[in-house]
């Protein structure tokens, strides 16, 4: 190319060294949109909502879900990480911290199968 050519990647009209062309702003839905495909049995709620964290591995490492050992940035929207752990609060509701970990607890499937949403589903003797 010759040193008086101008380059224009992006046909603008205006010189590459003046205004480069703009970068692909798609590419990190794409990849948001590929790894929730790959992983449809979980998705960015175990890490309090952040989508950089390696959710994927929520249920299994938990190094950056909410209240693992790798905090991230993403993780200060505190109604989402409250979600996570299913536990939330509403506005005007006093805080208890423990006590509605312990009711949640304490109405657990595994615990409890009687309160499982299909509880009466699976128990129904089929004809």
């Amino acid at each position: 190319m010759a040193t008086d050519e101008k380059r224009d990647a992006n046909a603008n009209g205006i010189d590459d060294e003046i205004e480069p062309p703009v970068a692909d702003v798609t590419a990190g839905s794409r990849q948001l949109v590929d790894r929730l495909e790959q992983h449809h049995g979980t998705d960015p709620t175990l890490s309090g909502g952040d989508v950089d964290a390696r959710w994927e591995d929520a249920e299994s490492g938990g190094d950056e879900t909410v209240g693992g050992s790798t905090a991230t940035p993403g993780q200060n929207d505190v109604e989402s990480m409250g979600k996570a752990l299913g536990v939330t609060y509403a506005d005007n509701e006093t805080l208890d911290p423990g006590g509605k970990e312990a009711e949640r607890d304490a109405h657990r499937w595994e615990l409890d199968p009687a309160s499982s949403e299909d509880y009466a589903e699976r128990t129904t003797p089929e004809e």
